[in-house]
């Protein structure tokens, strides 16, 4: 989303967070049967991150809740540290969920004035690993329910800590408002913005984004390869992305999810230029009438 904005050994590193911990308790750790809903991995694999999201409140030793005072793409949202747009819930609202979910809500606020004293009509939620937990190749996963409402921009993926773009972007999963398609990209130096190593996955009517689905990248030294609910979406090796530019994928990446309203990537799907660049009117009154939030299941990294 930032733009303009099997080898033997995988080597996978977990920061350690300002607690001492990694937020790898040593349950996560011991490889158990494959459970799709609660997103324990298969017996092969060993846990580095998992969060299920199933605690009162989320667990900042593994997140940072990231406020932004300006944005990039043209979207039309602050982020902000607030429960309201950030929160952990149970029971009806989370189900389908095995122990909760977080939700990613977008608020409208009118005339919401950032520390920067730049000036917006809505506020949303952005949640990143970084400095926390970083990794260089593994899986990563996330079990997700998007809403309806075009112009909506939730959004999982990999961002290096470095420059922009040449520590590499990994757009796991991306969503503007379209309920039978998402899209998975890469960026780099000489592929970003407009970037050729791009694709959608699209899903039947009677099985939309509404409902939950696996987003996820196996990331290895020599390809990335995207899934959804275990299907293969894209693949991308690194001939592909060198015959673009300098393969930017053998550094530690971070997660981020967050939710962006309108921008860039919305406008150039859906055209619409007013009230809001790329969120129309009727996607606004959704947000005021609080039904455009994003539901996580849990997010996790495997290697």
């Amino acid at each position: 989303m930032q733009r303009y904005k099997v080898q033997l050994v995988i080597a996978l590193t977990a920061i350690v967070a300002s607690t001492g911990t990694s937020g790898c308790s040593q349950q996560q750790q011991t490889p158990v049967a494959e459970r799709r809903d609660t997103g324990q991995p298969a017996k092969a694999d060993s846990v580095v991150f998992f969060d299920d999201f199933s605690g009162g409140e989320l667990d900042r030793s593994k997140w940072n809740v990231r406020v932004t005072g300006q944005t990039v793409n043209d979207e039309q949202q602050a982020y902000v540290d607030s429960a309201a747009t950030l929160y952990l819930t149970q029971g009806e609202e989370a189900a389908g969920a095995a122990d909760g979910a977080l939700v990613i809500r977008p608020v409208y606020s009118p005339n919401f004035v950032t520390p920067e004293s730049n000036t917006f009509d809505f506020i949303s939620g952005r949640i990143d690993t970084r400095d926390k937990v970083m990794f260089t190749y593994g899986t990563a996963a996330a079990r997700m329910k998007l809403p309806a409402g075009t112009g909506l921009w939730p959004a999982f993926w990999a961002l290096g800590a470095g420059r922009w773009p040449d520590t590499g972007e990994i757009d796991i999963m991306e969503y503007v408002g379209e309920t039978d398609w998402t899209s998975v990209a890469l960026h780099g130096p000489g592929y970003f913005g407009e970037t050729p190593l791009v694709n959608k996955a699209y899903l039947s009517a009677d099985n939309d984004v509404t409902q939950w689905h696996v987003y996820a990248v196996a990331w290895t030294p020599d390809s990335l390869i995207f899934t959804l609910d275990g299907k293969l979406v894209y693949r991308a090796t690194r001939p592909m992305v060198e015959h673009y530019g300098k393969w930017a994928f053998d550094n530690p990446k971070f997660l981020i999810l967050n939710l962006a309203l309108g921008g860039a990537y919305p406008v150039k799907i859906n055209g619409v230029k007013a009230p809001y660049n790329g969120l129309p009117a009727a996607t606004v009154q959704l947000i005021k009438d609080d039904s455009a939030k994003v539901l996580v299941d849990w997010v996790r990294i495997t290697r």
